[in-house]
């Protein structure tokens, strides 16, 4: 893969389901941590659109009432298996189904509710927008 010239628009998927339980994912991408599904906005496409799509891609889930938690800036972290410069724009949303169907970008799964997930070995980035979600300041 060539260097990048920009940085990377992505999006980062907190998907709630219907007991109030969150997604987490376990990825090599990150190595010992906990993420939550997303990636890259493709050309052409809306940052909403990305995450549905991201969310279908990862998880199986079909997802529905997005709402805008915050952006990031990444900014060649050390965290991530590769030198990379993103913007995550964070969503929070729900899916009606618990069936998780996962594709190789992740090794498990757990849902757990929202507080006890700051117990868990998050991703910083990750960490920062559950405790803005705990705090229900969304779009």
């Amino acid at each position: 893969m060539a260097d990048q010239i920009f940085p990377e628009p992505t999006v980062g998927v907190f998907i709630f389901n219907q007991a109030g339980e969150m997604l987490l994912l376990k990825s090599h991408k990150f190595p010992g941590k906990y993420v939550v599904p997303g990636g890259h906005v493709e050309l052409g496409e809306r940052i909403e659109e990305a995450a549905v799509r991201e969310a279908k891609e990862e998880t199986g889930l079909d997802i529905y009432d997005l709402k805008f938690v915050n952006f990031q800036q990444f900014i060649y972290d050390p965290s991530f298996w590769k030198k990379r410069h993103f913007i995550f724009f964070d969503y929070a949303c729900k899916a009606d189904s618990l069936e998780v169907q996962l594709n190789d970008e992740a090794e498990e799964h757990v849902w757990v509710k929202l507080e006890a997930a700051l117990h868990l070995p998050l991703d910083s980035y990750t960490r920062t927008s559950v405790e803005k979600i705990i705090k229900g300041n969304l779009s």
